[in-house]
């Protein structure tokens, strides 16, 4: 939905899966057999899903610059760091730490287990504090669709109650959004 509202694109948005449902429905299981959202279908095209696909599908059919540079090297600088925060940031925040502290009950959430994530993923971070002490936003000095794959995951990392180590610069980009 962030991609959506930065490229000003109109949209129906229907609420599917989790403690909705569903996402099992035949209609669904149509347009995504996992079962698992995120799906957009835009007009006639065919559903796609994924985030790394759909963002990608609307940056190459409705993005300018800079969000999306026609350039090869400018954009696969882009695409590097949107993969980086995938699968280097995501990844490994996601199960580990946001899934042991929103969804599971405190009394059965290991804090061990969480401090050592915690500890992994701020090794990941340490990268993204590096860049972005010389750039504004992850892959350059412009936001671009980079910022969506990794800010999304910032949003959750920085909203819940963790003991977070000092990032300074990936605060200010945080900021920023």
């Amino acid at each position: 939905m962030w991609c959506i509202g930065e490229l000003g694109l109109p949209f129906a948005r229907y609420d599917i899966g989790h403690k909705y449902g569903g996402n099992d429905t035949p209609e669904f299981l149509s347009m995504n057999p996992n079962g698992t959202v995120l799906v957009i279908k835009d007009g006639d095209s065919a559903s796609i899903w994924e985030t790394g696909a759909i963002l990608r599908y609307l940056a190459n059919r409705y993005a300018t610059l800079p969000f999306w540079p026609e350039e090869l090297e400018a954009r696969t600088n882009i695409d590097k760091w949107a993969e980086w925060s995938k699968i280097n940031i995501a990844l490994n925040f996601t199960a580990p730490i946001f899934w042991q502290v929103v969804r599971t009950a405190q009394q059965h959430q290991n804090q061990a287990e969480i401090a050592k994530a915690i500890d992994k993923l701020s090794h990941m971070l340490d990268i993204a504090e590096s860049q972005l002490q010389e750039h504004d936003f992850i892959a350059s000095d412009h936001f671009t669709l980079a910022d969506i794959q990794f800010g999304h995951t910032l949003y959750r990392y920085f909203d819940i109650k963790i003991n977070r180590p000092r990032h300074p610069a990936l605060i200010r980009y945080f900021i920023l959004f």
